[in-house]
Parts: C-alpha cells; sequence; structure tokens
C-alpha cells in the first residue's frame, strides 16, 4: 500500500521524514501551506486538525509525530527501529519518546510570560526533567537496546532542535546525543530533501 506524507518542510514533519528515510520504504510527499491548502476541506478529511504531519497508509490516516515514527517503525520490524513487542527494551523504547511531550510542555512555558508553579506543570520541574533526560542520555549511544531505534531518533531531533534555538541547556549529554544521531545517512538525506523543498518555495 502506497504511503502518502502530509508535511511542510519548516514543520515537525522534518522529524517523521527523518523516519521514513530510515525505513527505505517508498513514499509520495504532498506539500501543503500554513493557512492556505492545510485548511481546506480535503486536507480536514485526513487530518480534521488542519495540521502536519500526517500519513496515510492505505485506508489507515495516522497523526501526531510520534504515532506517525512508532507505526513507521513497525512497518520494517526487519529495520529494528523498534524493540520487539514484549521484550524490557519495548517499555524503555515508549518511555523515552513519551517523554518529548513534557519536554515540548517545558520549552513553550520557558517561551512564555512566566513559568507555571511545578504542581500544576505537567512537566514538573525543569531541573527534575532535565536532570531524568541527562541521566538518559549521559555516555549512552541508543535509548532502548544495543540498536537505533525510533526513541533515539525522536530524542535527538527534539534535544537539538531546541538546542538551536537556545531554549534547551546545552549539556554535554544532550549536544552529544543529539549531534551524533544527526549524522546518520537518513536523517543527512532528509535534512538535504526538506531543505530543497524551501529553497523551490522560496524562488
Amino acid at each position: 500500500m502506497k504511503l502518502s506524507f502530509y508535511t511542510h518542510p519548516m514543520s515537525r514533519g522534518r522529524i517523521v521524514r527523518w523516519m521514513l528515510e530510515e525505513t527505505g520504504l517508498p513514499y509520495e510527499t504532498l506539500l501543503l501551506e500554513y493557512g492556505g491548502s492545510m485548511k481546506s476541506p480535503e486536507y480536514r478529511a485526513i487530518n480534521p486538525m488542519g495540521k502536519v504531519p500526517a500519513l496515510k497508509h492505505g485506508d489507515t490516516v495516522v497523526t501526531e509525530t510520534a504515532a506517525i515514527c512508532m507505526y513507521l517503525a513497525d512497518l520494517v520490524p526487519e529495520k529494528q527501529l523498534a524493540p520487539p513487542p514484549g521484550s524490557p527494551e519495548r517499555g524503555t523504547y515508549y518511555r523515552w519518546i513519551s517523554f518529548m511531550a513534557p519536554l515540548e510542555q517545558l520549552m513553550f512555558a520557558k517561551r512564555g510570560a512566566a513559568m507555571p508553579p511545578p504542581e500544576s506543570a505537567g512537566f514538573g520541574t525543569e531541573a527534575d526533567l532535565l536532570d531524568a533526560l541527562e541521566s538518559a542520555l549521559k555516555n549512552r549511544e541508543y535509548l532502548a537496546g544495543g540498536t537505533f531505534t525510533a526513541a533515539d531518533l525522536m530524542v535527538a531531533a527534539y534535544v537539538g532542535w531546541y538546542l538551536q534555538f537556545k531554549l534547551l541547556e546545552p549539556r554535554p549529554a544532550f549536544v552529544a546525543f543529539a549531534e551524533r544521531h544527526r549524522k546518520r545517512p537518513a536523517a543527512l538525506r532528509a535534512d538535504e530533501i526538506d531543505e530543497g523543498l524551501l529553497a523551490q518555495q522560496g524562488e
């Protein structure tokens, strides 16, 4: 079944493209514009939220970056982009992919006027969150087992993104983990594709 990838080169779709490139599966890219085709009735039939990324695989529609990456990993078990179901590493895999949600909450809170009190913040305290992330990444190449998985991809992508925008404290463990995995051939191919699409839009 055909994979159709709905995206914009300045969106979290860049993370999904990296994942698509890791799978080696053929896919078509459908570019959408903010405020235009992204809000069209045709696209809202795919994603009623009117946002990207989204993936259509036959009659199956998957939205949300983490869900798409996990779905794609399970399509190619031979690539070992997810630990086997039922293995101890599978729980760790889910844990760190899901950990990107409180990290994003923290990053958005830091961009706001004031940080919420810990008891009402979904991420707790900044120190606790960053210390937990650092302990997971320090002196470790992979998060869930002995191979690269979608958990490594998600964490490297989000950590690298927030380091780039100077929202995340540049602890050595964060920098090393993000830089290591962003050098993967699939990541470089994905960046080249999206940068090319951006250049075309600017012409």
